[in-house]
Order: C-alpha cells, then sequence, then structure tokens
C-alpha cells in the first residue's frame, strides 16, 4: 500500500513565511510606486512654476499673454500672441487666442521648459500642451476654478484631472496645508482639456463633507485634479 504524507508544520511555517514575503514585497512596491507618482507631480509643478517665474522676470509679461513673443523669444517667429493685459485667459474667457494654450509655446521656445509646444487653438493636443503621468493635460491660466470654486479669481496651474484623491492628499501634505479649499494647493474641477475630459467632483467625493475639507484618503476617488496658486 502507497502511504500519503501531509504537509508537516515546518513546512506549513516556511511556505506561510515565503506568502507573506511576497505579499510584503508587492505591497511595498506599490507604495513605493505611489510615492515615485507623487514626486513626480510636485517636480512637474515646481518646474512649471520656476519657468513661469523666470519668463516673467525675463519679459515683464506672463507667457502667452505676452504680445512681443515674436520679437523677443528666440525660434518664435510664427508664435501666437497675447494682449499683455496681465492676465492668461482663453477665447471664451474673453481674449482673442487661447493664452493658456500660448503659454506653453511661449515657456517653451524661450527655453524655460524642456520640450517643445506649438499653440493650437482648443481643445489641447500632445503637442500643444504638457500631460500629467495619467495623460490630462496641465493649464496655467487665471481663473476662480480652483478650491471651493468661490473663491477669488488667480494665475493658477491646474494638474490635470485623473489624479486620485489620496494622491492629491499626499501633495497637499508635502506642500501646503492638507486641505483641499485653502493654501497655494487647492482642488481642482478642471476636466483635463483634450477631448473627452470628465470634469471632477469636489465636496463629497474628491474631499470630503466636512468642515475641514479634507481630502478623500481612506476611500480615494480616481478623478480628481489639483491646482497651485501663483
Amino acid at each position: 500500500m502507497r502511504r500519503h504524507h501531509g504537509f508537516t508544520l515546518f513546512e506549513v511555517v516556511v511556505g506561510l513565511v515565503i506568502v507573506g514575503m511576497l505579499l510584503g514585497g508587492v505591497l511595498k512596491g506599490q507604495e513605493l510606486i505611489a510615492s515615485a507618482r507623487v514626486r513626480h507631480l510636485i517636480a512637474q509643478q515646481d518646474g512649471i512654476r520656476a519657468g513661469i517665474l523666470g519668463f516673467l522676470d525675463r519679459y515683464r509679461a506672463y507667457p502667452g499673454d505676452y504680445s512681443q513673443a515674436r520679437a523677443n523669444i528666440p525660434r518664435c517667429g510664427a508664435c501666437a500672441e497675447g494682449n499683455n493685459n496681465g492676465l492668461i485667459r482663453s477665447v471664451a474667457g474673453g481674449d482673442t487666442i487661447d493664452e493658456h494654450i500660448a503659454a506653453w509655446e511661449h515657456l517653451s521656445r524661450a527655453g524655460f521648459i524642456s520640450v517643445t509646444y506649438t499653440y493650437a487653438v482648443s481643445p489641447e493636443v500632445e503637442s500643444s500642451a504638457p500631460a500629467n503621468i495619467y495623460s490630462r493635460y496641465l493649464r496655467i491660466i487665471y481663473d476662480s476654478t480652483y478650491g471651493d470654486g468661490i473663491s477669488q479669481a488667480r494665475h493658477n496651474l491646474k494638474t490635470g484631472n485623473q489624479i486620485p484623491s489620496n494622491m492629491l492628499a499626499e501633495v497637499d501634505r508635502k506642500i501646503d496645508d492638507g486641505v483641499a479649499t485653502s493654501g497655494m494647493f487647492q482642488y481642482s474641477a478642471y476636466d483635463g482639456g483634450g477631448l473627452g475630459g470628465v470634469a471632477p467632483v469636489g465636496v463629497g467625493a474628491c474631499y470630503s463633507a466636512g468642515a475641514l475639507n479634507k481630502w478623500q484618503s481612506d476611500t480615494p476617488t480616481a478623478n480628481c485634479g489639483g491646482a497651485v496658486l501663483f
């Protein structure tokens, strides 16, 4: 007769240890990926903000709004030009061109960002505007579409949407006050531009409906966005 042997206690323990190590490795890997994405988002915002301030210092005008771009920016002989009213706005906002898209052309031709962009009327496309890691477009604009939506209009750099709320919570904790409707980094309802954009829902989704307006971290919402004010 053939004898059938089960696993010994030692073998079971070794197996559980191996499974635990594998699960721990997977979870740690996911944590590292999430941290890398947070760092990338912060670095992207910091780099662009530095470029905007550098452009403003050099040309005494905002990118996109600059009316002397063709004459003064290298390799910009055919660039779109703004009206130099001190506000980066869109055609829908009352300007003659979409200055929020022209801003990327001005910044890139002036050497303040590494990738070259060429102006095209809305909606944004890959050749006219940079995107976040979720392939939604960033936007520099003067508006009040940030925070609770009733704030005073200001220039702001929008991250684009489709960013999980827990990632934005981590960004906010690292660079600001951790609240979605106050400080220099706030929630944005911007739909990410381009085609097929879906506007995020703020209160009750991307951030809590409570008095503190904290970003949703425990039960993240996938389609959220932020804006850095300047």
